[in-house]
């Protein structure tokens, strides 16, 4: 086995950090001798007094830093460190968020709302870095000393875990007057003969995210991690019962829960990430506090054998307006839809939402239903052509049955003759159907909006005491597999409506366009009510207020079209003057599917004739 040198440099090293740790001893000893070991201070930027608080029998807890034979430790303390909109509680040990409090928020059941709770380990942040001698270090084992100023009107509080002098590890906190984004910096000073540079250093930050609203599934539909990297592309984990991402070139991990987003943000990109999110609540039904858990796996980089890294730190509302005046991207962060979907509820759905709430100042509820009437407006010249489609087919009800009778025992004659009656009244399925198609988009979009709208949050109308949850009415005593544990009354009427809709569209026409081999209308007219009551039951009331609506209107517009618009008489009678009137010639595309059809009927006739 080969023999290695002797590393001169380790001793000369490890000799100077023994000098270093004897010299602190004898400064320790009077300290000690001052003070007593057993008893802490909370600390609060607004308020210059102190607080005793008793601490952890073990030592452990107060020595770690000691024991390492590297850092210097400083006192245990918890630190108040606040301004209008947020509390923070940041502990010495580890430099850490213990507790992070929304000052203007409450849970749904009157609660305070916090992002990290008093008291529990539900937030970690922990450095993890090697020394020139081979130590792994935590700074989560590191208890750091705590120091306070102004930057201006900012308030300031460091962390430094000291080596001698002029060599130290800080975590930094700045924070400005009414606003969620706080200034968090890592950095070193004179460290570079104490850090392991050929080690990658690694900052692992976690987090439990609580349910704050009554709807478990509902919320934790919306909670996920979602991340920018690579220059302006993002991304996010998905609701996977454990996912997990890894990208390079990070610049923000947020910690997206429905309506309370924590993110980490870096001026300088992370090197690497890796982002796991696991499902509490389908890994264990039964307990109704916790949605998910999230770990980040950050690398960084140390630059001239230093660390140096400024970031943020958000902590509030996922509010879009909030997010988005930071112009960091983090509007990104409230799920408005992909592509087209996400265009829609930006630049149309959502500045028409907020003019209606915040411009006009009108009651979220009936904001609701003012944008259901505009946004049927704004679609009616599209959707006029589908609406006079449907009403046409309910007047040639009768003649498409004798047809159907007629050619009851040869389906392709049976369908020449019923697209020649609907092509002659001016009726044809396509031109109806491709309008329906183009709201599609529309659809979507509402569907992506109204879950995340902050502004509905706690917003009651009539019997719905929160448009972003379901407007429960009756409380069952056992729970209904997919439907839940509550009746919600809003999905119920939005079944009704969409029923009678469908009994005035598709019930007129399901016997003339019933095929052998199709699927069964009938059961598709029944079941998309049923997949509303049951689908719908846990989502936002606000959502199915607006389909509840919207489906109101199209019934009405129908009705108006049906009875004012078209007049049966005239429908019949543009049908018996195309057929009296001398045969068009045909264009291209409808003379060559007429050679196609003809030729289907005479290769089914054949196969008939070869039969007998």
């Amino acid at each position: 086995m080969e023999q290695k040198p002797i590393d001169w440099k380790s001793i000369i090293g490890m000799g100077l950090i023994a000098i270093i740790f004897l010299y602190w001893m004898s400064q320790t000893k009077e300290e000690v001798a001052e003070t007593n070991p057993e008893t802490t201070t909370e600390v609060s930027s607004s308020n210059a007094t102190t607080t005793p608080q008793l601490t952890s029998n073990d030592s452990t807890a107060v020595t770690a830093a000691v024991n390492n034979g590297v850092f210097q430790a400083g006192s245990s303390e918890v630190i108040t460190f606040e301004n209008d909109l947020i509390e923070f509680k940041i502990d010495s040990k580890g430099a850490l968020i213990k507790e992070a409090l929304l000052k203007s928020f409450k849970t749904y059941d009157s609660l305070p709302v916090y992002l990290a709770k008093p008291n529990e380990k539900d937030h970690q942040l922990d450095l993890e870095f090697m020394t020139t001698d081979g130590r792994k270090m935590h700074t989560k084992d590191m208890t750091f000393t705590p120091s306070q100023s102004m930057n201006g009107a900012n308030k300031v509080l460091s962390f430094k875990a000291n080596v001698g002098a002029g060599q130290f590890l800080e975590f930094r906190y700045e924070l400005q007057p009414k606003n969620y984004m706080m200034d968090f910096t890592i950095r070193s000073q004179g460290m570079s003969q104490t850090f392991n540079t050929s080690e990658t250093p690694q900052l692992n930050w976690e987090m439990l995210a609580y349910k704050r609203s009554k709807g478990m599934d509902n919320e934790n539909r919306y909670t996920e991690i979602k991340f920018e990297y690579g220059g302006g592309s993002d991304d996010y984990t998905g609701q996977g019962t454990d996912a997990e991402e890894e990208e390079e070139a990070v610049s923000y991990i947020a910690y997206k829960q429905h309506f309370f987003t924590s993110i980490l943000l870096t001026d300088k990109p992370f090197k690497k990430a890796k982002l796991m999110s696991e499902n509490l609540e389908s890994l264990d039904e039964e307990q109704d506090t916790y949605t998910k858990k999230f770990n980040s796996q950050i690398e960084l980089e140390y630059t001239g054998g230093e660390l140096a890294y400024n970031m943020d730190w958000y902590f509030g509302p996922t509010d879009y307006d909030i997010l988005d005046k930071y112009e960091r991207n983090l509007d990104e962060v409230v799920d408005l839809g992909w592509g087209i979907f996400g265009w829609i509820n930006e630049f149309v759905i959502r500045p028409l939402f907020t003019f209606l709430t915040k411009g006009a100042g009108i009651p979220y509820g009936i904001a609701i239903i003012l944008l259901t009437i505009c946004v049927r407006l704004i679609l009616s010249p599209v959707l006029y052509k589908s609406y006079l489609t449907q009403a046409k087919m309910k007047i040639l009800k009768p003649e498409l049955n004798r047809i159907a009778e007629k050619y009851k025992d040869n389906a392709m004659k049976k369908q020449q003759e019923t697209m020649k009656v609907q092509s002659e009244a001016g009726a044809s399925p396509l031109s109806g159907c491709l309008p329906g198609l183009l709201q599609m988009p529309v659809f979507f979009a509402l569907f992506k909006f109204f879950p995340t709208a902050f502004d509905l949050r706690q917003k009651s109308f009539l019997w719905a005491d929160d448009l972003s949850s379901y407007d429960e009415i009756f409380k069952l005593p056992f729970e209904v597999p997919f439907y839940g544990d509550h009746v919600s009354l809003f999905p119920i009427l939005a079944s009704v409506a969409i029923f009678f809709y469908m009994q005035m569209t598709t019930g007129q026409t399901m016997q003339n366009t019933q095929q052998p081999g199709m699927p069964n209308m009938k059961f598709i007219m029944y079941l998309s009510p049923l997949f509303m009551l049951v689908f719908f039951n846990n989502y936002a009331s606000g959502l199915s207020l607006y389909y509840f609506v919207s489906n109101l209107i199209t019934i009405g517009i129908m009705l108006v079209i049906k009875n004012f618009v078209i007049k049966e008489e005239k429908v019949l009678a543009k049908i018996e003057k195309a057929k009296a009137a001398p045969k068009k010639k045909k264009g291209r595309f409808a003379s060559k599917m007429g050679d196609i059809m003809k030729q289907a009927q005479e290769q089914q006739e054949a196969q008939k004739k070869g039969k007998k």
